[in-house]
């Protein structure tokens, strides 16, 4: 055996579109261990999409959304001689749909006072457009990188 360990499970798909990212948006946007109404707010979320979508394609909207969500880079700390310096390191694909999981469901239950299901279907749509909160905190976790760049030397 490796020594990093026999790795993750195998995640299966979800009921609906067999599809192993959304089963792990239902897994992100679930509190409490209450499957069954994250996947009814997952489910209502992208009949919603695809009510508002021409081409009906809700599975398409959420994949484009997250993609336009995921960082590429990201900044991390590291302590040189008494100084902390914030350092512009790569983000590993793991980690990247992680923090856009994150980062939707953070900002879709920010949203003003509707349902859960509507909130999310409006943050996913306004992702895929390259708007709405989730990418405004991609763009900012860039723009620090960017102004970091000088300490790249520093990777460790």
């Amino acid at each position: 055996m490796g020594k990093k360990g026999s790795g993750y499970g195998l995640q299966r798909g979800d009921f609906r579109y067999n599809d192993e990212t959304v089963a792990r948006l239902i897994n992100a946007v679930m509190l409490d261990g209450k499957k069954e109404v994250a996947t009814k707010v997952v489910y209502d979320a992208f009949d919603i999409i695809a009510g508002k979508v021409e081409g009906g394609d809700a599975l398409e909207v959420f994949r484009k959304a997250m993609s336009n969500v995921a960082p590429l880079v990201e900044v991390r700390s590291k302590r040189v001689g008494g100084a902390t310096y914030q350092i512009p390191m790569e983000v590993q694909s793991a980690r990247r749909t992680a923090l856009a999981f994150r980062w939707i469901k953070q900002f879709a239950a920010r949203r003003g006072g509707r349902s859960m299901a509507e909130k999310l279907a409006a943050e996913l749509l306004d992702a895929s457009n390259e708007q709405g909160a989730s990418v405004k905190k991609r763009d900012e976790v860039h723009r620090m990188a960017e102004a970091n760049k000088a300490f790249a030397h520093f990777r460790f």
